[in-house]
């Protein structure tokens, strides 16, 4: 499968589940996926969710700019690059953010992601689903 399609497909439902049902994500992740979120570390699923659902903000509306990316290992891995902004409520003024991911698939079945967030984001600058 091309990997620009992919990563497309995949940062738009990422980015859709965040603002509607950031909860949801928790089925993104498995066992061995890793979240850094501003020099910090989440492994797993459960810990994954727990710090996305402690970000400081009930609602958000993000707005993509780029999405970038290129094959990345020998089982159909993407490494993926997002930029963009974030609006966290009403009369809020945009943020940007960034954010890097390599997703892979797991038994040639389910996606997984490693998440990096950077520092003056809200969220992680790069990551591993």
């Amino acid at each position: 499968m091309d990997p620009d399609s992919v990563s497309k497909a995949f940062v738009q439902h990422y980015y859709h589940t965040f603002d509607s049902n950031r909860a949801a994500l928790v089925g993104l992740y498995q066992d061995g996926s890793m979240l850094t979120f501003e020099g910090e570390k989440f492994g797993g699923p459960a810990a994954i969710a727990g710090k996305l659902g402690s970000l400081p903000f009930q609602q958000c509306q993000h707005k993509i700019d780029t999405v970038d990316c290129q094959p990345s290992g020998p089982q159909g891995g993407v490494l993926v690059f997002v930029s963009g902004t974030i609006t966290t409520g009403p009369g809020e003024h945009p943020l940007k953010f960034s954010q890097v991911c390599t997703t892979h698939t797991i038994r040639s079945i389910s996606p997984a992601m490693l998440d990096l967030f950077g520092p003056g984001d809200l969220y992680p600058t790069s990551g591993h689903l």
